[in-house]
């Protein structure tokens, strides 16, 4: 069965700040660049495994 999406809503937030200034110090230095990768290619790992087995439906 088909599945009709009649209203979409998108919010977004621009500011002028840096990605820089918004970062925390303590962040920067515990290293967490690293972290936040493996955060984000385990997340991205889940994505692809389930658009695949939608796919294969």
């Amino acid at each position: 069965m088909p599945l009709e999406i009649r209203e979409l809503l998108i919010k977004t937030s621009i500011s002028n700040e840096s990605d820089e200034q918004k970062a925390s110090p303590s962040a920067v230095q515990d290293g967490s660049s690293n972290a936040t990768d493996a955060i984000v290619a385990a997340c991205l790992e889940q994505v692809l495994a389930i658009l695949k087995e939608k796919q294969e439906r």
